[in-house]
């Protein structure tokens, strides 16, 4: 059976191309913290490994990353640079670039052409290609992502700890106990929350812990001097904030995954067992792709767990040819 899956942006298929392809163990495609610890295990195993990364990181105007142990911190991008070099230094690659197109073989190989041009084979792929926030339509919100309006209390709350902190509801269900959560870091927390959307006992809840509730629409966040300093609401109001917290609604990127048939679940996120292998034989998945919850060290964490097992299965397939080439050589 023979898979073929075309990148929307480029529309070109391997037809005519030449049978010239790189060879590699495992194409790991995304070059975050999961896709970079994947590529670092399968490397020191001693498997050829090539990361392919657009150069887009979810985090990227994130100033530094928390809670990453020993690096917390540390600008994003920095962790990345010195991912690429520990990944380089094992004999991996790692380039920037797009994945264009992808022909799943009848032998159980991928052969992949890049934007670039360039032509790949893979025995193995990996997928950590991350997430993207989709936000309320507010004024102002997005360019002010993740410098102070936020999506991570763990990740963010202690930076902005007893400051006049905001969360704005994104008609999600658990938005009361994240304002709840964010309440942590703060005595002086508003929640900004649809009209009629509230339960008597989640309103009893707020009104226990002192967070305020302002409902009805939230027009703009309002920034002087490249800071945010307040919320305004339809009325003309502004609601003096100093970082809004808002829980975005996470979409993976997981166009390549559904392209190559692996199935999806009830909220649209790939099925995959506990390793991260999907149910497309030879296609493996780590990080926010995947897991929508997972920060930069949890995302490492599963990029590690799913290069063991992917590592075991291609020793599995090893151990085969192994026997079958033994057996032939042994045939009187």
């Amino acid at each position: 059976m023979r898979t073929v899956w075309r990148n929307r942006d480029t529309g070109r298929s391997l037809a005519g191309m030449s049978d010239n392809y790189d060879a590699y163990d495992v194409l790991v495609v995304g070059g975050g913290a999961a896709g970079l610890s994947a590529a670092l295990v399968l490397s020191r195993a001693r498997r050829q490994v090539l990361v392919v990364d657009s150069g887009a990181p979810r985090n990227a105007p994130a100033a530094h990353m928390h809670g990453y142990l020993s690096r917390d911190g540390l600008p994003p991008a920095d962790l990345l640079v010195a991912g690429r070099h520990e990944v380089i230094g094992y004999g991996g690659e790692a380039v920037t670039d797009t994945v264009a197109e992808v022909i799943r073989c009848g032998n159980g190989t991928f052969r992949v052409r890049l934007v670039s041009g360039r032509s790949v084979s893979a025995r193995r792929l990996l997928i950590a290609t991350g997430l993207r926030d989709e936000l309320p339509d507010v004024a102002g919100l997005r360019e002010r992502w993740a410098r102070d309006v936020l999506h991570c209390p763990y990740c963010h709350g202690w930076e902005v700890r007893d400051q006049r902190l905001g969360v704005l509801a994104n008609s999600l269900p658990e938005t009361v106990k994240f304002a709840q959560i964010v309440r942590q870091w703060a005595a002086d927390v508003v929640l900004f929350v649809p009209a009629g959307t509230l339960t008597e006992a989640q309103r009893s809840e707020l009104v226990a812990r002192a967070v305020t509730v302002v409902e009805g629409e939230v027009a703009r966040v309002v920034v002087k001097n490249d800071q945010l300093v307040g919320v305004e609401i339809p009325d003309g109001r502004v609601i003096t904030r100093d970082a809004l917290f808002v829980p975005p609604r996470f979409i993976p990127n997981n166009d390549l995954l559904v392209a190559l048939g692996c199935e999806l679940d009830d909220s649209g996120w790939v099925v995959k067992d506990a390793t991260g292998r999907t149910t497309v034989a030879g296609v493996w998945v780590a990080g926010n792709v995947a897991n929508p919850r997972a920060q930069v060290i949890t995302a490492a964490g599963d990029g590690s767990a799913a290069a063991i097992a992917l590592n075991a299965d291609l020793v599995d397939e090893d151990v085969r040819a192994a026997v079958n080439a033994f057996a032939q050589e042994t045939q009187p």
